[in-house]
């Protein structure tokens, strides 16, 4: 996510709360096996401080596959999502997140199952109890809905679907992923999606990962097949249907790219599109090996003035991409940094959202510096001198609440903390905290605390007493090599 929005006030989120929080994501309970063997109701949420009943308990997704029967914009259209999982638990019952569709029926493993709708939570009760450790497939047929939309005072503005002249792109972040399909929504949560997408003639489908099959049928509509690939967050889906080009190219070292961009706009978009495999290669010289098979920009026929890093298809708005050229590389650099910070190492809860975002903006601004934009240092002053006013607005960098999640806070003052820590290391030990970060957790999901952690052993030395009062203090530390740095006096009124 990449935006420049003004910040309001919150309140705070304990240290202790979001530890808890992120232990109860990532470590199993001690059961006795007695008990172990006897169908439980499965979570209705994790517990994460922001969005407490997002993802499920008692299960791991293990593949998605959804078919999508669109038909106009604005216009409701038959759906199905088919998930296969593995119960971590013995299931009586279980949740899937899920909002705001006319849902028709629910099968496990081929049988009617139960099912009681409570807020965003599809409840689903089996015809049986499922074992421990037994594989299981959940079949939910529905009316998909692309009026549903959300709005946030944040950053995200509107989020779910999101109408084009002639078709939709999807901005699932945070949690408007079930207004999409049925899902394990949480970014902790991650599995392969494959898209079944059908339109009618003359408009193209596209999803995250590879085209494997367009077939037209016989009535003359368009069935269209993606493969995510690799496991992603729900938040990071996409699937856009519009009257689209798809423009393949290649990245460094024969990267498959593929830009997708309405008619109108292929022209006009070129210049900054090219600039792609440039982006790749300073990234992949600061960060390492790219983390994906393919990656390319959709361009966002909307007014939603927001980009978005879902994953090997980054959206940008085509404001972001009709504007200067160093505006547009801010922009284009943001969303492909997430690929590394977001999308490959994926946050533990969603306090840790200032490891995405703060690097995002971090590697942005670096990039930007080089290239003809702003020092970056004198970025970081003026947010050194803003940091106390954002951590009495919004929070220290690591302690958001759900209003204030995506606020400045969570972008120049977490890359203010990137900054920091560098000034403390020095730039080649910061290189190898976080070549060593993405090496370590590339495919899984981490914390904070994780963070913290890689950082000390890379440097060789505890580095949490330096870190910890950035990321939750309530006053901004002294800067490193900086002295003459000042915090501006916090205005409460």
């Amino acid at each position: 996510m990449h935006t420049y929005r003004t910040p309001r006030r919150r309140t705070r989120v304990t240290v202790a709360a979001a530890i808890a929080v992120s232990a109860a994501l990532t470590a199993p309970a001690a059961v006795s096996q007695a008990a172990s063997d006897t169908p439980t109701p499965g979570a209705a949420g994790l517990g994460d401080p922001m969005f407490p009943l997002d993802g499920n308990g008692g299960y791991t997704v293990r593949h998605y596959t959804l078919d999508f029967d669109w038909q106009a914009p604005l216009t409701p259209f038959p759906a199905s999502t088919t998930i296969k999982a593995t119960a971590a638990q013995a299931l009586s019952r279980f949740d899937l997140d899920f909002a705001g569709n006319e849902l028709h029926s629910v099968t496990v493993n081929g049988r009617p199952a139960q099912t009681r709708r409570d807020g965003d939570e599809l409840v689903i009760t089996p015809k049986a109890g499922i074992p421990r450790g037994s594989s299981f497939t959940v079949k939910v047929d529905y009316t998909a809905d692309p009026t549903q939309i959300r709005h946030r005072d944040d950053a995200i503005e509107d989020y779910g679907w999101i109408p084009t002249p002639d078709g939709t792109v999807l901005y699932p972040q945070p949690d408007g992923a079930k207004m999409i399909f049925p899902a394990d929504d949480h970014p902790s949560r991650r599995a392969p999606i494959t898209f079944h997408v059908t339109t009618p003639a003359g408009l193209t489908a596209v999803a995250n990962g590879r085209l494997v099959d367009r077939t037209t049928r016989p009535d003359g509509r368009v069935r269209w097949t993606y493969d995510s690939e690799q496991p992603v967050a729900a938040q990071l889906t996409q699937l856009a249907v519009g009257k689209f080009q798809l423009i393949d190219g290649k990245g460094p070292g024969g990267l498959p790219l593929r830009d997708v961009v309405p008619d109108a706009l292929v022209a006009p978009t070129k210049q900054y599109r090219d600039l792609t495999p440039d982006h790749l290669a300073w990234l992949r010289a600061q960060l390492g090996p790219y983390p994906f098979n393919r990656y390319g920009v959709l361009v966002g026929d909307t007014d939603l003035g927001v980009a978005l890093e879902t994953q090997t298809l980054a959206l940008l708005p085509k404001a972001d991409l009709l504007g200067t050229k160093v505006d547009a590389e801010r922009n284009l650099l943001h969303e492909l940094t997430h690929q590394w910070f977001g999308n490959s190492v994926a946050i533990a809860t969603w306090s840790d959202l200032w490891l995405s975002e703060g690097h995002a903006r971090f590697y942005e601004r670096l990039y930007s510096q080089e290239h003809g934009g702003d020092s970056f240092e004198a970025a970081m002053k003026t947010a050194y001198e803003s940091h106390d006013q954002w951590r009495y607005d919004y929070g220290a960098p690591a302690e958001p609440t759900e209003p204030n999640l995506f606020k400045r806070m969570r972008y120049d003052g977490s890359a203010l903390v990137l900054y920091a820590l560098r000034e403390q290391v020095g730039a080649d030990t910061f290189q190898r905290i976080e070549r060593a970060w993405l090496t370590k957790y590339r495919g899984r999901s981490a914390s904070t605390a994780d963070y913290i952690a890689v950082a000390s052993k890379v440097a060789g030395h505890d580095l949490s007493g330096f870190l910890r009062p950035w990321l939750y203090g309530p006053k901004t530390p002294p800067m490193p090599g900086h002295p003459d740095w000042v915090v501006a006096p916090v205005v409460t009124g």
